[in-house]
């Protein structure tokens, strides 16, 4: 193609296909500029982009981190904060962002190539020509507040981080294996004492180093019209010319013409204590240098060596440490790509005083594997998994090639040599050649052998009460040394930075893009064919029913299968808990960790569970036992399991395997106890999943099962099951045995099965489940009804208002975290549905009304509404939150106002708001599973129409501002008001006694409670007659816990 005809100057430096999965990857080189361009062509509805910068610094300033946040501000052509997210919005699209070590990536993701098109030039302007005023940088970086605090979303994103085990653990090994001068020592998302004092001018000067378009590549992934594309680039970079260097001007390539750090000359062991109430469990981090992230060979060996040594409850490091010695909860494994790579092993929830005991082990073990030949037949099976889940993800997710291309841009070679090497899988053909010499030397030469740095982390609740009170002598000090005028100063130096940035944004300059056509959203069809129960929701007339009704005739089970052209078959057995007994219902996170997990029976003999488990990871490309949240069905779990086409029937006889010849092995039980208790410190310093665990407790009944499989549940009734299991085995087999005997019956069990059935590449597709009937008591005749969400809420949850608002201390965090809970829908059919979808997309759009009224006054990194449309509830969340109240209050009164008409509706917001539904469409169907898992949750599981969204799409489309008005009085608004709704909040210690203020002031009633208090035993009683050995921190400082969530996620942008 050359340089693209005379107007385009950009040339083709390769196109390839990929053999493993359908995707052409183009790469393209501008010949003025140097920015690179990278497209990998696959089908679906959603175009991403990740455009990504080498970003290298020498300090702990946060100078990437700052950019992240400020190239939204504004660009020399578009100097408005929030147009060019509100533009995303209108397109079909999204933005965000992150900032890693050694790269910052941005991302646009939309449905469809035109809103992706338009959007693209804008936001690259925002990269390479943003404003970055100094306005911008105070209250984004950071700033004093009028009562002398810190604050700025910056400084309060690292503020919440910071001080956590798990930072102060890296910190400390990045300091330990890099010398001053390698960037890979400092931490990019700053310290701090460095965001205290970092200027304006330095980031400026940091941006014209590193955001060059020559350091840069915009990755896309999706359908992409390449012309197209390089007019919108050549165009872009016509527009910036005058203000990037020349192509000739002097630059240094980050990480690769920068120094590498020297080898390790001994190994370092250092403890790190981190604040921390409960003192009991601690964690170990173990790095080594490894090979070179560009040497596609050695990285795979990698990998397949790091599966084999602890990749699951089989593998030597797991099954020793984690399953027979119980020092550990678990084995965590990754490695960071880079030129020298750096392997990390992370053995979590270990007893504090056994971390260097723990840690010695480890790398006994490691070297005791390098002393003996090791298993090549498990190491082949190994590879074999490795390269069948490689293909997987290639078909099911787009971040397989992003990752892989932002490695290989950051460290391959420019020209395009490495990026090559993504073209096919021929590193694990030439893996399958090695010798146990040639694995042993590797492993001896990257790990056993080699030098390494530990860092062993220790929780100190002296440290926790050292820091809480030098942050507050800080403060005090500052606030002291200002005054009242010097207050009043930064305040009123704030308010005018605030007024410089909110610059409003003219209807008329977003209405200069029109909404895009949807024609180029191209989503994916799943077509639906059913056999046996499940044909009494309906059949339809299609290729794979067609398929089905030819096929052998099986057991009148409920079978739902989706056609779609994929390589593999998706198999997912949904398995219904409600008629589980209530005093059982805590056992089934034991029943589930236990699944894939235990011994069974073959032809009359004890196969052990090391056997199951190699024997499932030699025949299946995955296998899983998850919650029913994900097809919304919170009261069930899902048999998950992945396999080639032709292990359909393997996968079959294993699902079958496991429910009814597993054994209930007591030392099993009991190692997965271990796990859970050991796991629970953790789990508990955690304020926003806290403060969701509460919230159930306060609104569901205790008989559902997101109330029973709480932390707080396990925090008692795993102690007591414990000494069961070691007192009385058989009475805990029992209960484990009944569980078995509810839940695996014909008419509990609905299933799934997603594969290329119209073209036949499956064989019997319903016959092949008489394995599993044939072992089912009896032949269905219907099917027990799933339940209906709304039926989970107890009195108060129904009805929600009378307790007030709960307020819980915790040690562990430094803000706070609220959930706000109100009335909501019970149907999906509601007529209100329309516009309460509108209501709620127009809040939270960003830079739109909540995220103006919070986040832009530094109230709380994020709030957004949670919801069910058949779950009767409606939640407000705020999340890490300097004040909790207020980002309350603020939440209200903006919403107030649009309701009362003191603010206007704005039309590009409410445009923008459908825009993001439509693409919320595209999400569902993003890839061929999850299209395929959209029509079963549509279909069997909300018992809809099958066009119910693009039903609901047009319904959207004419809500009008009355009726939005009318949803945001009807159902938002008294999620604000006392009486009608209640609040749980999480904070620090120091926040309680201004928060119970300021929450009495807007009318609540309040309780302070501590976590201990919302503690259930379900009914079973310690069998010594003993209370158990709760953390004495609960009652004297306020405990903290985690666990489920109403099957909601928290949003985690920027």
């Amino acid at each position: 193609m050359g340089s693209q005809g005379p107007s385009v100057r950009f040339r083709k430096l390769q196109s390839f296909e990929t053999d493993y999965a359908p995707t052409t990857i183009t790469q393209y080189e501008s010949e003025r500029s140097g920015m690179q361009v990278i497209v990998a062509d696959r089908k679906g509805p959603k175009v991403n982009g990740y455009f990504t910068l080498a970003t290298e610094i020498f300090d702990d300033s946060g100078a990437p981190h700052t950019l992240e946040h400020l190239v939204f501000m504004g660009s020399k052509s578009y100097q408005y904060k929030g147009l060019l997210d509100k533009l995303a919005s209108r397109a079909y699209g999204g933005t965000n962002a992150w900032t890693a070590t050694d790269h910052t990536a941005y991302t646009l993701e939309t449905a469809g190539w035109d809103g992706f098109a338009q959007t693209l030039p804008v936001y690259l302007e925002h990269l390479v020509v943003p404003t970055i005023t100094d306005a911008a940088c105070s209250t984004e970086v950071h700033h004093f507040d009028g009562e002398g605090n810190d604050a700025g979303v910056v400084y309060s994103e690292m503020q919440a981080v910071q001080n956590q085990g798990s930072e102060l653990m890296d910190i400390k090994a990045r300091r330990l294996l890099y010398p001053e001068n390698v960037g890979f020592r400092y931490e990019t998302g700053g310290m701090m004492d460095a965001l205290r004092v970092l200027t304006p001018e330095k980031i400026r000067d940091f941006h014209r180093t590193m955001y060059q378009p020559r350091n840069m590549c915009v990755i896309i992934i999706g359908e992409v019209d390449h012309d197209h594309l390089l007019q919108i680039l050549d165009s872009f970079e016509e527009s910036v010319k005058d203000d990037i260097p020349p192509l000739g001007a002097p630059f240094r390539r980050p990480w690769i013409e920068s120094a590498q750090p020297p080898p390790l000359k001994e190994t370092t062991i250092e403890t790190v204590e981190f604040p921390e109430e409960d003192e009991s469990v601690g964690d170990v981090l173990i790095g080594f240098f490894g090979p070179n992230c560009t040497n596609v060979t050695e990285t795979t060996a990698l990998n397949v060596l790091l599966t084999y040594l602890c990749g699951s409850s089989v593998a030597v490091l797991e099954n020793v440490m984690v399953e027979k010695e119980e020092l550990a909860s678990s084995i965590s494994y990754w490695w960071d790509a880079r030129p020298n790579s750096v392997i990390w092993f992370q053995p979590t929830g270990v007893s504090t005083e056994k971390l260097q005991f723990v840690e010695q082990r480890l790398i006994s073990l490691l070297k005791e594997v390098a002393s003996k030949p090791l298993d090549l037949k498990y190491i082949n099976e190994c590879i074999q998994r490795e390269k069948r889940q490689v293909k997987a993800q290639a078909e099911e997710s787009e971040s397989f090639y992003a990752n892989n291309i932002i490695t290989d841009y950051l460290f391959g070679a420019r020209d395009g040599s490495t990026l090559k090497d993504l073209a096919s899988l021929g590193e694990y053909e030439r893996l399958e050649s090695w010798t146990d010499d040639q694995w042993r030397d590797f492993l001896r030469q990257w790990i056993s052998d080699a030098h390494h740095v530990s860092i062993l982390g220790k929780p100190s609740l002296e440290l926790a009460n050292k820091q809480k009170a030098d942050e507050t002598a800080r403060v005090e000090k500052r606030k002291k040394d200002l005054g009242p005028d010097g207050l009043e100063e930064l305040k009123q130096k704030l308010e005018v930075a605030k007024k410089q940035n909110e610059v409003e944004i003219p209807d008329s300059v977003l209405e200069k893009w029109q909404v895009p056509s949807t024609e180029s959203i191209h989503f994916i069809e799943s077509q639906t064919a059913r056999s046996g129960l499940a044909r009494k929701l309906g059949v339809r007339e299609n290729s794979a029913q067609k398929q089905v009704d030819q096929a052998l005739k099986g057991a009148p089970l409920f079978l739902q299968f989706e056609d779609v052209p994929t390589n593999f078959v998706h198999i997912s057995v949904h398995v219904g808990t409600s008629k589980v007994p209530k005093n059982y219902k805590p056992l089934l996170s034991l029943f589930n960790d236990n699944f894939f997990n235990t011994p069974i029976v073959r032809d009359g003999k004890r196969v052990d569970f090391e056997e199951v488990v190699m024997d499932l990871e030699k025949e299946t490309i995955s296998y899983s036992l998850d919650s029913g949240t994900r097809v919304g069905d919170s009261e069930s779990f899902l048999i998950r399991m992945q396999v080639e086409a032709d292990k359909y029937a393997t996968a079959v006889e294993w699902i079958r395997t496991m429910m009814f010849d597993s054994i209930f092995d007591v030392t099993r039980l009991k190692a997965a106890v271990s796990k859970q208790l050991a796991d629970i410190p953790e789990s508990k310093r955690d304020g926003r999943v806290m403060s969701n665990e509460v919230e159930i407790a306060l609104h569901n009944e205790p008989s559902s099962l997101l109330a029973a499989k709480r932390t707080l549940v396990k925090a008692t009734y795993m102690k007591r099951l414990k000494k069961i299991l070691q007192n009385d085995p058989d009475t805990a087999i029992a209960w484990f045995e009944e569980i078995r005997k509810t839940l695996f019956n014909s008419d509990n069990i609905r299933v799934l099965v997603t594969a290329d059935v119209s073209r036949s590449k499956i064989s019997e597709p319903v016959k092949t489940w008489d394995i599993l009937a044939n072992s089912l008591a009896t032949t269905p005749t219907d099917i027990q009804p799933i339940v209906k969400p709304y039926t989970l809420l107890n009195a108060e949850g129904r009805n929600p208002g009378s307790i007030g608002a709960t307020i819980i201390p915790m040690t562990t965090i430094d803000s706070s975290y609220s959930v706000s809970s109100g009335k909501g829908l019970s149907s999906f059919t509601d007529p209100a549905v329309p516009a309460l979808l509108v209501a709620v997309q127009y809040l939270e759009t960003v830079e739109g009304t909540l995220w103006t009224a919070v986040r832009g006054n530094g109230l709380a990194y994020g709030v957004y509404f949670a919801k069910e449309l058949d779950g009767g509830y409606l939640h407000f969340k705020v999340y890490r939150s300097p004040s909790a109240s207020k980002a309350i209050v603020a939440a209200r009164d903006a919403i107030a106002a649009l309701v009362n008409g003191t603010v206007a509706f704005e039309k590009p917001m409410i445009e923008g708001a459908i825009s993001q539904l439509v693409m919320g469409l595209a999400d569902e169907q993003a890839t061929m599973s999850t299209a395929a898992m959209q029509n079963y949750v549509v279909g069997v599981v909300r018992g809809l129409e099958p066009d119910y969204s693009q039903q609901m799409l047009a319904k959207v489309r004419a809500v009008t501002v009355d009726d939005i008005k009318e949803a945001m009085k009807t159902w938002l608004l008294p999620i604000f008001e006392p009486g009608t709704s209640n609040i749980v909040v999480c904070c620090a210690h120091v926040m309680v006694e201004k928060l119970e203020k300021e929450l009495q002031e807007m009318g609540y009633k309040t309780q302070t409670k501590q976590l201990s208090d919302y503690y259930d035993d379900y009914g079973l009683e310690s069998p010594d007659g003993e209370g158990d050995e709760h953390d004495d921190e609960d009652e004297e400082m306020g405990s903290d816990a985690s666990g489920s969530e109403s099957g909601d996620s928290d949003e985690s942008d920027d």
